[in-house]
């Protein structure tokens, strides 16, 4: 390393001396050697957690005293390098990298678009957690697990404003490694945050960080009232979906987005806590409507001529999903209005079983409605087509 080349400490491990102390010899430290820098490197050092190092207060340690400290951290490194290593090992059967199929209409013509992105086994029997924005408009997914195997799969539920999904496997895996699901509410800032997914398609890769801080996501959901956990390490296109771990391997979170101005990792990234995830997918879970809509503000829903001031505008409508069966229409071609592109052209719902859809806490209402529907039971939607106001039904079915 250029400037350390001049600077030689000799050091030995005294045999009376408690584990993990160090003795000087002798410390020969060059002129040329910046002291700056080895108190700013050891400071950086200093403030992060390499586990149960002893802390030597800064203020009392020589620049000798600073190079013997520095020597005793390679072992410590290792360690936790192993430990990870380790961790890895056991946690990377249970993420799988998803990859999907989405067709769409523009101007009459049909397009293939495909996805990519991660998730994680929860159950044996084959269903997978993932992020919504990944697979809720999808016409068809494939998972890929550690082994190379791939499995078709579906989803069976979905809430998109928390952005949180889960898939079902066509089959079973073969030797499933199912991960664990741990307390998000726990969660402090400072702890340690482990990612692994496929960013860019690189499959099964791994990132480690710290939890940096939990935001109010208000801005990022389109108003939706949402915790998320902030952490630094790397995110990139395909992490999303993918789980969130802590260094016990329990599930925290699901990776969900960054914010970034070149596009890729600048160590700011969001997960969806798994208590959330928990409570919204698992204790009181939605089923799959088979539509990506975009809730209209009252600009928007002026500059698209709403009277009504509000309503949900269609985007894309998959084939043979509850929404197609109803009838409901995506949008036909792609605009740019007030700074948002959008799908223009399609159904704009504006209510749901008599609910209006005006704000977002409105789906809550939807969603226990909905719930409370037995199969074979009619889901009433009134929308706007072409000016017109229409009525929608469709039978609830089962997942």
């Amino acid at each position: 390393m250029k400037g350390l080349a001049a600077a030689t400490v000799k050091v030995k491990r005294s045999d009376s001396a408690e584990p993990g102390r160090l003795s000087v010899l002798n410390a020969d430290v060059s002129n040329s050697l910046s002291a700056k820098s080895v108190w700013t490197f050891l400071f950086r050092l200093h403030s992060k957690d390499f586990g149960k190092v002893n802390r030597v207060p800064m203020e009392k340690m020589t620049l000798a005293w600073a190079f013997v400290y520095l020597a005793s951290l390679p072992a410590t490194a290792s360690l936790m390098a192993d430990d990870f290593s380790a961790l890895y090992k056991k946690l990377n059967p249970s993420v799988v990298t998803i990859r999907t199929l989405e067709l769409v209409g523009d101007g009459g013509r049909i397009s293939q678009q495909q996805a990519l992105g991660s998730g994680f086994l929860i159950d044996e029997r084959g269903i997978v957690m993932t992020a919504a924005h990944v697979v809720h408009s999808a016409d068809a997914i494939m998972v890929e697990f550690a082994d190379g195997k791939t499995i078709d799969a579906e989803v069976i539920s979905t809430s998109p404003s928390s952005d949180l999904a889960l898939i079902r496997l066509s089959r079973s895996p073969d030797n499933p490694v199912v991960a664990t699901l741990g307390d998000s509410d726990s969660v402090e800032i400072g702890q340690s945050a482990i990612v692994i997914g496929a960013p860019f398609g690189v499959k099964h890769s791994l990132s480690v960080g710290y939890i940096s801080g939990r935001q109010n996501g208000s801005t990022l959901t389109g108003g939706e009232q949402l915790e998320l956990l902030q952490t630094d390490a790397a995110i990139n296109h395909g992490n999303s979906g993918g789980p969130l771990f802590n260094k016990q391997g329990e599930v925290i979170g699901i990776v969900s987005r960054i914010l970034s101005e070149s596009g890729g990792s600048d160590g700011i990234g969001f997960a969806v806590p798994v208590n959330l995830a928990k409570k919204i997918l698992l204790d009181a879970p939605s089923f799959w409507t088979g539509f990506d809509g975009v809730l209209l503000s009252k600009e928007l829903a002026e500059a698209l001529n709403v009277h009504s001031g509000s309503g949900v505008l269609i985007q894309r409508v998959v084939k043979g999903s509850l929404a197609d069966q109803a009838g409901l229409r995506g949008g036909k071609f792609k605009l740019s209005l007030l700074g948002r592109d959008i799908w223009a052209g399609g159904d704009i719902v504006l209510s749901i079983q008599g609910t209006t859809c005006d704000a977002p806490h409105d789906f809550a209402k939807i969603k226990e409605q909905l719930a409370q529907l037995r199969s074979g039971e009619t889901i009433t939607l009134v929308a706007l087509r072409a000016g017109k106001t229409i009525q929608l039904t469709v039978a609830k079915g089962q997942n």
